[in-house]
């Protein structure tokens, strides 16, 4: 009869610990972990120099003097260096004319060198992978690019394939946000994830200025990366994904068409930059910061921040609203290390930083990366994320916050934790002379050259 009773007893205890072992292995999957990514760096012959830069604008019959003193002004004060990468037709003096092969060439020259790179030092066979991501905005194909990267390595027939295609700058958190959806509903899962951007097809030849300097701003690059929600890589991992946010104002028409790829009055296809790109893209990192902020920070932070606004408001109220104290800042630096910010320009890493009230040495990855590889659009936080690891900043335990913008207008952010010490080991930035950065000045050598444009005054310039 005790017997009896114990079993009894013991029946719905050990289901609830089988219900609660089953919850805990459920978590444990559900994480995501990058376990490596390879950087993609081209090779020399596609170095675009500001010297080269300026024999293609000359070679465009449709500008005149003005656009001409416009585009040498965003190039030299852009803060890009003379190492940033071009495609092919563009040396070959081919940009008004570029074939569709040549565009399907771009992006086969990316995927041999970085997924073949990534596969060896990883020592992930292809037929490992059950999750394809690829995210290129301007290309589409047929079959598509992520078809050709499952034929080129003979992946497996069950691979989860998606190919996304126009989410601008901010694709590459939205494909990671994809396969960390994947990887709650799936055990034991292997993504490979390929970030990038097609420039061939996409090079303006017209002689709108909001148009052109796209031609300025982007250069060639992308990042092939492989994350994982197996428990048993989690020690040989990189980095944890924490949280991740996404805000989309694509509801507000202003904000919808301030970064849009249209036709100029001639019916060339280009991608164009509007006046109201800085207003809107300041409204969409505001609301992404207020929903991302309550995740990451301690809430000491918090309660400092909710105490200091509430007292403001109380002496507004009571001293009327002539009296205005200083307005409380949340100090995003108790609950992150390091920053990632989108390398959308000169304009867009100041104004975060100004936001965030980051440093010289916070903002420094994200300068060096404009200045030695460009705006390389969705792939560029991940050669910023490359700089801090070849300078091995990146330590144990370390939260590392990523932002992005996009077309949208979109604003996407995402948090880090460090897995494990990092020593930038098969890291491009070190075939770029790391010790050498950052160089004792980012001014452009052919600024005294071109000295004579500085007096143009061009708002639309200024505003991006």
């Amino acid at each position: 009869m005790d017997y009896v009773l114990t079993t009894l007893f013991c029946l719905p205890l050990f289901y609830l610990l089988c219900i609660i072992l089953k919850i805990l292995d459920k978590r444990r999957h559900q994480n995501c972990y990058i376990l490596d990514y390879q950087l993609y760096k081209p090779s020399d012959d596609r170095k675009l120099s500001t010297e080269l830069s300026g024999d293609i604008i000359k070679r465009n019959k449709n500008l005149g003097l003005n656009e001409y003193k416009f585009l040498l002004k965003a190039i030299v004060s852009s803060g890009i260096g003379e190492e940033t990468y071009a495609p092919k037709m563009v040396f070959e003096g081919r940009e008004e004319n570029p074939t569709h092969e040549d565009a399907i060439q771009e992006m086969e020259e990316f995927f041999e060198d970085s997924i073949g790179k990534l596969f060896q030092r990883t020592g992930i066979r292809p037929d490992m992978i059950d999750v394809l991501v690829v995210n290129v905005s301007m290309l589409t194909c047929m079959p598509s690019l992520s078809g050709r990267i499952i034929n080129r390595y003979k992946m497996r027939e069950d691979v989860k394939s998606y190919n996304l295609s126009g989410m601008g700058c901010s694709a590459s958190l939205i494909s990671i946000n994809l396969v960390q959806s994947v990887f709650k509903s799936n055990k034991n899962q292997v993504a490979l994830v390929i970030t990038s951007e097609c420039l061939t097809p996409n090079w303006y030849t017209g002689n709108d200025r909001s148009m052109i300097l796209s031609n300025c701003l982007f250069r060639s690059g992308g990042c092939a990366m492989i994350l994982t929600n197996k428990p048993c890589w989690v020690r040989k991992s990189m980095f944890k994904l924490k949280t991740m946010v996404r805000t989309h104002h694509g509801s507000k028409d202003e904000a919808y068409g301030c970064c849009l790829q249209t036709e100029d009055a001639q019916n060339r296809v280009g991608f164009r930059l509007g006046k109201t790109l800085p207003k809107n893209a300041t409204r969409a990192f505001i609301d992404n910061l207020k929903e991302t902020a309550p995740k990451i920070l301690p809430m000491r932070e918090l309660l400092r921040f909710a105490t200091l606004s509430l007292a403001r408001k109380t002496l507004q109220y009571v001293f009327g609203k002539s009296f205005n104290p200083a307005r409380p800042v949340i100090n995003f630096k108790t609950g992150i290390d390091h920053f990632c910010l989108h390398t959308g320009g000169k304009a867009v890493i100041d104004a975060v930083a100004q936001s965030l009230n980051l440093s010289q040495f916070d903002i420094e990855p994200a300068r060096m990366t404009l200045h030695r590889f460009g705006n390389t659009s969705a792939s560029s936080l991940w050669y910023v994320l490359g700089y801090m690891e070849a300078k091995k900043r990146l330590k144990k335990g370390d939260k590392l916050f990523m932002i992005s913008f996009g077309a949208g207008f979109k604003c996407n952010s995402c948090l880090w934790e460090v897995v494990r010490d990092l020593e930038g080991e098969g890291n491009v930035w070190n075939e770029c002379n790391i010790e050498d950065y950052p160089p004792k000045t980012l001014e452009n050598p052919f600024m005294a050259k071109y000295g004579w444009i500085q007096d143009e005054d061009d708002a639309t310039f200024k505003s991006l």
